[in-house]
């Protein structure tokens, strides 16, 4: 018996990193998962796809299915959610992951690039759980979990930290109004048995998108096992309104993260 048995969930951006980290921990307690992502079958350009995700979960004996979709399509935000629930059932718990990133500075930053920023790692999450609040509110339980990140804190200074003169404004930009809407959920669902929560590593996990913006090399590093364990602390229990980071969560609630 597993602490989610007969919980549905769906991860987004699960075709690697944090996602399929976090997705095949869900799956490891008994949640049946949809992992969703842009890349479904292996690429040579990038490591990691839904298919292996979801290869990975039914060979340790439990239930998975792939959903690829575009975050950025609203037509393809609503058939991701009718997808997982033609398949397993009512979303019980939505774990919000994808993002995609460019990292410049203010005065370089392109419209395009924020307003797809924008779509995908705020409207997405918003929208995403727009659609499954309704069905947890009727079973009277629900978790949302938005993956967030150290981005979302201001920078302290003067003076201030180089790094973040390559230009981390936008990136920060979307994971504090994630945080805040974090919050809202949590206040709002609550008296419906709907929990919310932010969480984030803290210390960067060696992503292919970490490495892609070279926030691997030099950086402490934290293995994806750690933040997929907290996440499921935050998704089987009543903590609710919580901007979270990984480690410490941990070591509050006295868990390690699975070795082996």
């Amino acid at each position: 018996m597993g602490t989610l048995d007969g919980k549905v969930a769906l991860v987004t951006g699960a075709s690697r990193g944090i996602g399929a980290a976090v997705a095949q921990r869900l799956a490891s307690e008994g949640a049946r998962v949809a992992a969703m992502a842009r890349t479904l079958e292996p690429d040579p350009r990038y490591t990691g796809s839904l298919k292996e995700t979801v290869e990975s979960i039914r060979s340790a004996g439990h239930e998975a299915i792939a959903v690829r979709g575009d975050l950025s399509s609203a037509d393809d935000r609503r058939r991701i959610v009718a997808e997982t629930v033609e398949a397993f059932g009512p979303v019980g718990i939505l774990v919000n992951n994808a993002a995609v990133t460019f990292i410049a500075p203010v005065e370089e930053f392109s419209e395009k690039r924020f307003r797809l920023m924008i779509e995908v790692q705020v409207w997405a999450p918003f929208e995403l759980t727009q659609l499954v609040l309704p069905g947890m509110r009727e079973r009277g339980a629900g978790w949302v979990l938005n993956i967030s990140s150290r981005a979302a804190l201001h920078p302290e200074g003067p003076p201030y930290d180089p790094m973040f003169e390559r230009g981390f404004s936008v990136y920060g930009l979307c994971k504090a109004a994630l945080e805040r809407f974090t919050t809202a959920v949590a206040s709002e669902g609550h008296r419906h048995g709907i929990r919310s929560n932010a969480l984030a590593p803290l210390d960067n996990v060696a992503t292919p998108g970490a490495g892609a913006h070279d926030l691997v090399s030099d950086f402490p590093i934290e293995d994806s096992s750690v933040i997929a364990e907290a996440a499921l602390a935050l998704v089987e229990g009543d903590i609710t309104g919580r901007i979270a980071y990984s480690q410490t969560l941990l070591d509050e609630l006295g868990r390690k993260a699975p070795t082996g």
